[in-house]
């Protein structure tokens, strides 16, 4: 997520900071690189202007240039700016009313994602605690109606597909009347897309929208398409009066276009991000921790959040003193792996972690799922010993293993590195210094 950007801004402000003084000279080169930067991000051009126009102004003020750390001051502004730009401090929820249930209806182009993402919604809602039913409106693609159907089901969630009707206005009034006589308070409603905007589209959104009345009509849009995603969030939103962004499949961007532009273009707030495929992978979207993790600063809060829902307290305590006694071995090193698999990308949960994002002999861990079989084939093909002190994991040992599991011996090598590796750093976490040094944001292996 953000890679590239992170990455670029990265080496400008490295160079910033090299500076024992700046003056304006210095500030406005550091702006063209900014720009450059953001346009290659795919970010609007008008909101690039803006951003670094306001960044400058403030940056070649007395209180930066007579700082002490006029570079770490810059970082600041731009932080501050940024947070502003994606919608300000704080996340915003749904915007569910007195009534039952509450219509929450997803539109967008084909392809985006809306399916998956209504019910990654009627997770979030359920863990709420609030009765969630389902329903789909799109009568053009039988296989969203089963698909929708079978995740419903796997989440508990309620699924209203009445059998007897044909049009989607009729199909959205009937779940209406369905989701109230049995006591839910809200209702997605799965609309269908189209390839491209078209007039017989937006008609049927609008009777949707008419008949139901939603208390959210939330616009899903693929990350990826960058300034398409907002150019289309526009036209929705001139069509239907759209109450909030869903940006999905945020994990596969690099650039980070659409969420750097979709509220400063549109005014209207993102409101959740996909992270993944998986049924967890959607989140509230705080501009302040995208902030964070953009500059490098990572995601402490976040990180904290998920793992509090993938980890036993009792687990993570007896793990702590294994760390500190330096027990940590290759089957807590296999566990690990799979319960921060359960948390999302491993590359993503590094990145939040202030400074980790930037280790070069951890950004090979973030095995798909079939590197994450192939990782536990190789623990799994150790013997007991060889679990308990990797040391005495010579060369012909390493050859059995890989023969063992069916991987090579690059494989069974480039594993133990990994595991050596985030020994040290985990150690160096649990010293006073690194533990203060993550909360300063400048973690260093």
């Amino acid at each position: 997520m953000f890679e590239n950007l992170t990455e670029k801004l990265d080496g400008i402000f490295k160079k910033l900071k090299g500076r024992g003084r700046l003056d304006e000279e210095n500030i406005k080169d550091s702006m063209k690189e900014i720009r450059m930067a953001l346009l290659e991000a795919d970010v609007n051009f008008r909101v690039v202007k803006d951003f670094v126009e306001d960044v400058r102004a403030k940056a070649v003020g007395q209180e930066v240039l007579e700082s002490l750390t006029p570079g770490q001051q810059v970082v600041k502004i731009v932080h501050e700016r940024l947070v502003e730009l994606m919608g300000g401090a704080g996340s915003q929820w749904l915007k569910l009313s007195g009534r039952f249930p509450n219509p929450v209806m997803l539109v967008g182009l084909q392809g985006c994602g809306k399916t998956t993402t209504a019910a990654k919604l009627a997770r979030l809602t359920m863990e709420q605690g609030r009765r969630t039913a389902l329903v789909s409106l799109d009568v053009y693609r039988p296989a969203a109606i089963e698909q929708l159907r079978v995740l419903g089901e796997s989440l508990g969630a309620g699924v209203l597909q009445p059998a007897d009707k044909k049009d989607p206005v009729e199909i959205a009034l009937a779940a209406m009347a369905d989701a109230e006589s049995q006591g839910y308070d809200v209702l997605i409603m799965d609309t269908a897309g189209r390839l491209h905007i078209d007039a017989g589209m937006m008609d049927e959104l609008l009777r949707i929208k008419a008949a139901t009345n939603p208390s959210e009509i939330l616009f899903v849009a693929d990350a990826m398409t960058g300034q398409d995603a907002v150019q289309v969030a526009q036209k929705f939103d001139a069509t239907l009066a759209i109450d909030g962004v869903i940006l999905t499949k945020m994990d596969g961007d690099a650039r980070g276009g659409a969420a750097l532009s979709l509220r400063a273009v549109t005014g209207k707030p993102i409101k959740f991000i996909g992270v993944g495929e998986k049924i967890e992978a959607l989140e509230a979207f705080h501009p302040e921790r995208m902030a964070s993790r953009i500059l490098g600063m990572g995601d402490i809060l976040t990180f904290v959040e998920k793992a509090q829902a993938a980890i036993d307290v009792k687990e993570a305590q007896a793990l702590e003193k294994k760390i500190r006694k330096d027990a940590f071995t290759l089957e807590d090193f296999r566990d690990q792996l799979q319960k921060m698999r359960k948390m999302g990308s491993l590359k993503d949960m590094l990145g939040m972690i202030p400074g980790l994002g930037k280790l070069k002999a951890l950004k090979d861990v973030d095995p798909n799922d079939k590197e994450l079989v192939r990782t536990v084939a190789i623990i799994d093909s150790m013997t007991k010993k060889e679990r308990a002190n990797y040391l005495i994991i010579d060369g012909s040992r390493r050859k059995r293993i890989a023969r063992g599991s069916g991987t090579a011996v690059q494989d069974v090598n480039r594993l133990l590195k990994n595991y050596v590796e985030m020994r040290k750093m985990m150690k160096r976490m649990m010293t006073k210094g690194g533990r203060d040094a993550l909360r300063r944001g400048h973690f260093r292996p």
